[in-house]
Parts: C-alpha cells; structure tokens; sequence
C-alpha cells in the first residue's frame, strides 16, 4: 500500500508519495510540488534534500555505519584493495580475477601523460599549490582526447575513461611533486600495485625499496576516502556532468570543491593546527582547555564529523594503519608526538567524550601523510587520489540514468521588488 505525506497549504490538502530506500530511509517526493502548489522548499545547504536515488554508497551518520553497495568499509579495508574498490564502485559488484586482471590492465595502459600535460606541469611555479596544478591538468585532458567531448558515451568509453583518470591522476601528483623538489620524474611501474607504484613514483631512486605495510596503509587509507555519498564535491561532478559537461570537466569541477577547507582540506588544517601548537612551546594540553572554552577562536581540527553524530568508522581502521606507519618508518617529529598526545587526552576527556568528539579520518591521515614525508599542501591532493572512484561512479550512475536532468536549483528571492531605472545625472 503506497504511503503518503498530507500538506496543507491556502486551505486544500495535498498528497506527497513517501518514498522508502532499501535501508528503510524515508523521503517525501516534492517533484511535483511547484507545479501543484506553486510552492518550492528551501533548504539551505540541502543538509535535507536527496538530490538523486543512488546504489553506491549508504550512510549512516548516528550508527556511524558506511556501505560501498552494500559492502561494509570495515570488511573492504581489510580484505579488499584499492583498485578493486575502485572496480566494485564503478561497476556495482566485486570482480572475477578475470574481470579486475582486465582492469588494473586497462588503468596500466593509460600510466604516460600526453607530452603536451607533462609542458604544462612544467610551466606551473614551483611555489603553486597542487591543487590547482591537478584541476588545470585534469581540465585539459580534453584537448587530448577529443573523443569524450560528446553528450553521450558508450559503455566502453565510459569505461576507458574511467580507467585513464584512475591511471593519470596518479601520475600527475608525483610528477609535479618531483618538480617541486628539483627532481626528475619517476617512470610508472604499474606492476608494482598501484599505491606501491605511487609511492615510487613519489619518492624513487636506484635503491629504493616500497615497504608493503605503508603501501598496505596508503591503500587503506584510499579506500575509506573512494566515496562519501552526496557530499559536497561529489554533487558537484553531478551537478556539473548534468549539463553534458565531459567527464574532465566534471571531475576538474570536484577537485575544486574538495580544495575547500571545510571538505578536503580538512587533514591540511589539521597539521597546521599542530605545527601551531608546536610554535607556541608544544603544550597541547592548554590547547585542549582552550578548545572547551566557547569564548576562544582556537578550534581543535580533526575531531567530531558533520555526518557521523557518534563515531567515524574509518577512523577506527585508520588509526591501526596510522600507527603500524609511524612504527615501521621509526619517524621522529615532534608535531606527530603532538597528535598522539591530543588523542591520548581528548580520548579520556570527559568533554570530548560525552559530546563524541573523537578523531575523525581526517585526523590519521594528516599523521600519515606527515610521516610518509608528503607535504602539507599536498595533503587534499592525496584526498584527490582516494576520492576520484567515487567522483567517476557517481558520474557514471548519473550518465546512465535515463531520468536524469540538467540540476537546477531554486531560491527564495529577498531583493528589491520592481523599481525605476534612474538617469545618471539624477542619482
């Protein structure tokens, strides 16, 4: 029996279909409103508005629950791998050995830059931030491949292009790093794993060696960033692609929506919050207390989550990566023994523990990041990396879906009404 919500509005009764996901979550479809009633909603944020139905990710912020189709992130961060991650988001289930040979086959063909990509890395300053070398790149990738520049791809395009970012993306962050430091770039070695291959592309020479337990950690560390539902840069590679914009563009549009420190630049501010602490004599005891009082600017970065009221579930398998790295690389440096320290006290601090404000993702992987020697700037780039299978499959469901129409919200408008225009001799 179908469900209805009942609105009443200038005296008549209206019918709204309640409409029920596959884990009982509930909505009210207001499709129609505007054309019943002549009434539209406002939602500022849309922190209540479902924007789309999606098969991808299920999230639940109070019982601290995530879900890649139906996958729990515990049970893929253990068991699975980023590529294969990556495989199960885009194409809705695990692969045969078959079917990811053929994949991470397909993401190895694509592990050169266009000439003409690796000119304009070249041309950027040392001194600019990765992320705005990443999003310039990505963006003109289009000129290379002309051949996505068209409103409808096929299947096999969608998948090839699907492959080429996951490949490319991966070589543009070191390669620009390399740049930075005055050093040559490092050829892709695809065969080593990918976040293996990363890391040599990152840091490699003659001698050197991928540990596997930090290339297990970056791993991990991927996967619990590959999708976070509607999220701020994943509705905006939407909102974007709705238009028939193609993917580079698209995908470009959400790197610059996680550049923002209210979304990917979370675990940047969080190292730049330490290094504060280290600044002002190291006491991150006093700037726990500073924290708890309302009336001080000092906010405590990397704890408490918008979505997750109780805990961060990526945070608890984060952690054990985060502290299998800093034992096995031995590093020594006083901002990482600040962050154990902040964690140790918040952890027993009646404060933070009665108003769950624990470690978020975030919050390990600045740790992580930092250990591995990445530089701070370069952290929401790493977010980048992770995130990008999430970005390609929410474009992909939203290409394939026959429903889908260009995005385009409404407002409320709380200008001047209509007026007379005013000569300039006059005003």
């Amino acid at each position: 029996m179908s469900e209805f919500a009942k609105l009443e509005l200038d005296g008549k009764t209206y019918e709204l279909p309640v409409i029920t996901g596959t884990e009982g979550e509930k909505a009210i479809d207001i499709r129609a409103l505007r054309g019943t009633t002549g009434y539209v909603t406002l939602d500022s944020g849309y922190g209540n508005t479902a924007s789309t139905f999606s098969e991808i990710t299920f999230l639940d912020g109070e019982q601290g629950v995530l879900r890649y189709r139906g996958y729990p992130i515990e049970q893929l961060a253990e068991k699975s791998s980023f590529q294969e991650v990556a495989y199960l988001l885009n194409f809705g289930k695990l692969p045969s050995e078959r079917q990811f040979n053929d994949w991470k086959e397909s993401i190895n063909s694509f592990s050169t830059l266009p000439e003409g990509d690796k000119k304009i890395i070249e041309a950027f300053p040392t001194s600019s931030h990765p992320m705005g070398v990443i999003v310039s790149v990505v963006g003109s990738l289009s000129a290379y491949y002309p051949e996505y520049n068209i409103p409808m791809l096929s299947d096999e395009q969608r998948r090839k292009a699907i492959a080429q970012l996951m490949a490319q993306v991966k070589t543009i962050i070191p390669y620009f790093y390399r740049m930075t430091q005055g050093l040559d770039p490092v050829k892709s070695k695809p065969h080593k794993g990918y976040t293996a291959d990363f890391l040599n592309m990152m840091y490699g020479a003659e001698d050197y060696e991928v540990n596997p337990e930090v290339a297990k950690a970056l791993d991990v560390l991927l996967i619990l960033h590959a999708d976070h539902e509607q999220n701020c840069s994943a509705s905006t590679v939407r909102l974007v692609g709705s238009s028939h914009a193609n993917v580079f563009a698209s995908i470009s549009a959400g790197i610059y929506a996680l550049w923002g420190q209210l979304h990917g630049g979370a675990n940047q501010a969080v190292l730049e919050m330490l290094q504060n602490i280290q600044d002002n004599g190291g006491d991150y005891k006093k700037y726990l207390e500073k924290a708890k009082d309302k009336n001080d600017p000092f906010r405590l970065m990397g704890f408490g989550h918008r979505v997750y009221k109780n805990f961060d579930p990526r945070a608890k398998i984060i952690k054990k990566q985060c502290d299998k790295v800093l034992d096995v690389l031995g590093v020594k440096d006083p901002l990482l023994d600040i962050a154990r320290g902040l964690e140790e006290e918040a952890l027993k601090d009646d404060y933070f523990v009665e108003r769950k404000l624990y470690p978020n993702v975030d919050f390990y992987s600045g740790i992580i990041y930092q250990a591995l020697g990445i530089p701070t700037n370069m952290f929401t780039a790493m977010f980048v990396l992770g995130r990008l299978p999430g970005w390609l499959a929410q474009w992909k469901e939203m290409k394939e879906d026959p429903t889908s129409r260009i995005g385009r919200p409404r407002q409320i408008y709380t200008g001047k009404t209509v007026r007379d225009y005013v000569s300039i001799d006059q005003r």
